[in-house]
């Protein structure tokens, strides 16, 4: 589904290719993706350790700049941004989720999902960030510091500063790599009833296919190069809205 983009398409690639190195040590990571994501669509990115799917992820939610190639999210072209511009637009469009949670240790749960609304100078930040704790089920944390918190309500935590701004586009880079499968299918769910609940576009990267026929769309990556590009075997499965106040594992 690569090469044509418009106005329903939140994300669009086009022969995007980005290595690393230089000289004989120059290692090419992504050799001329081109692909379109249809705002509000799922798609999963999946593929071996070292095929490129981390990469693209982080070069269609404006974290990487590619060699050469266009990539436009949200109907902007992000090669005519400089870095401050970037960041800006990446704060307002896009939520990143990683394997990692990523959380400044000295900041309460709270201030945590809070500090991109500060950062972009937002008066409401706090109230708009509790708010966010209690859609993912964390209300009663909001006190707590990262090292007070299970990995699982750690993860909800970066989820809600993910989502707190209302990005259009949400992508996770192997959410529940850290995490045991119960906890790691309740953090799944929340991903998938917030993209339902929001009308989020979602771009997930996981080794679990299984997790990514709940897509829309299965891309998978080998070496770099899209291999295939296919509806998921099987319809999305959306958990029931209880499953976003459920309790923290």
């Amino acid at each position: 589904m690569g090469g044509k983009s418009g106005p329903d398409m939140a994300i669009s690639l086009a022969d995007v290719q980005l290595s690393l190195g230089a000289g004989a040590a120059r290692v090419h990571i992504l050799r001329g993706i081109s692909l379109d994501i249809a705002a509000g669509e799922a798609v999963g990115l999946v593929g071996p350790s070292g095929s490129g799917k981390s990469t693209l992820l982080m070069t269609l939610a404006g974290l990487e700049r590619p060699d050469k190639g266009r990539v436009r999210l949200a109907g902007q072209d992000l090669g005519a941004l400089d870095e401050d511009g970037l960041a800006r637009f990446r704060g307002r469009h896009v939520g990143i989720v990683f394997q990692s949670f990523h959380l400044v240790p000295t900041m309460t749960a709270l201030e945590n999902v809070a500090l991109p609304l500060e950062l972009a100078g937002a008066e409401d930040a706090f109230a708009r960030a509790e708010a966010e704790l209690a859609a993912v089920g964390l209300r009663e944390r909001a006190g707590h510091y990262p090292a007070q918190l299970s990995g699982g309500e750690q993860q909800r935590v970066a989820v809600a500063r993910a989502i707190v701004a209302g990005p259009a586009v949400l992508v996770a880079d192997e959410p529940t790599g850290n995490l045991d499968e119960r906890t790691g299918a309740g953090i799944v769910d929340l991903l998938f009833g917030l993209r339902r609940d929001r009308g989020a576009t979602l771009v997930l990267v996981t080794h679990d296919l299984g997790l990514a026929r709940r897509c829309d769309r299965v891309v998978r990556l080998r070496s770099g190069r899209i291999v295939t590009d296919a509806e998921a075997d099987t319809p999305p499965s959306i958990p029931a809205t209880p499953a976003l106040g459920a309790a923290a594992p």
